[in-house]
């Protein structure tokens, strides 16, 4: 059985309804769809779908055969758990229970979440403990509605290796805790990416397939925006680690196309090149 390739919901136009991002993704090959939750009002404000708007995106996307397994949410980099006013932490446990209740009436089963304790504040030692207990809350209304919490490998030094997420794997120990690497920001990042999927093999429920462009001197990386093939991911090499460990879980293509003349035709080209890859790494 093939792994589930799956599209990121920002790589299609903006202007769809579901019924219509749903076929779109189906007709470009994908298996399925990944939702987004970000900071802006229009995503946020889906946490507060009414019974009758969630059964509605639940049909639909049953009814095109394109399932939505998993949400990217983003959204708490502005309403982060490590702040320092008491008053936004109290916000982000709402916004996180809002989010692990949808999942759960939805059918989503995977919460990816960035990595960053704050976003918009300095992090510091405190910032770090707040999120860790924030994070603890968050895991224990995950477990009770059986909705798994991973984090994603980002762009910035609080959570760029998967040996940070074994980190604060130890330090919040539920099996409901789980990391979600980003292939593109582990090698922008210049990690070794072999040793880092083979360390967190076992915490892995899903890949974020995504070109970058790494750290240096004088140069932050690209960790966005940057077409597939003009990076330097060596995602056969990144296949070929994931098949020897039996990695059997799905891949998610991860793609902006806000600049493109025909973004439809741009994940179908991403579909095909990523599908190659995945061949010539051992995955039929």
């Amino acid at each position: 059985m093939k792994n589930p390739i799956g599209i990121y919901e920002k790589a299609l136009p903006k202007d769809l309804d579901w019924p219509q991002r749903f076929k779109a993704a189906h007709e470009a090959g994908y298996d399925f769809l990944e939702i987004s939750v970000d900071e802006t009002p229009e995503r946020m404000a889906r946490l507060d779908w009414s019974a009758s708007e969630r059964m509605a995106f639940y049909r639909a996307s049953r009814e095109a055969g394109v399932m939505v397994p998993s949400m990217c949410l983003s959204g708490h980099r502005k309403i982060p758990f490590g702040s320092a006013d008491v008053a936004v932490r109290a916000q982000a446990d709402t916004f996180m229970h809002k989010a692990i209740t949808f999942a759960a009436d939805t059918g989503i089963r995977v919460i990816q979440l960035a990595g960053y304790d704050v976003y918009y504040e300095p992090t510091t030692t405190e910032s770090r403990a707040r999120y860790l207990q924030g994070m603890q809350r968050a895991l224990e209304v995950a477990a009770r509605h059986q909705v798994m919490l991973a984090l994603e490998i980002m762009d910035t030094t609080f959570l760029n290796s998967i040996t940070k997420y074994l980190a604060l794997k130890q330090q919040l120990p539920s099996p409901w805790f789980a990391v979600y690497p980003d292939i593109g920001n582990l090698t922008a990042w210049g990690n070794d990416v072999a040793a880092e999927l083979t360390a967190g093999i076992h915490h892995i429920v899903g890949v974020h397939v995504k070109e970058s462009k790494p750290v240096g001197p004088g140069f932050a990386g690209a960790f966005r925006d940057v077409p597939f093939g003009e990076g330097t991911v060596d995602f056969v090499q990144c296949f070929k680690t994931l098949r020897t460990l039996n990695y059997a879980g799905p891949f998610l293509v991860e793609m902006w196309t806000e600049k493109s003349a025909d973004p439809l035709l741009e994940i179908r080209k991403a579909r095909q090149w990523v599908g190659e890859r995945l061949q010539a790494g051992g995955y039929a």
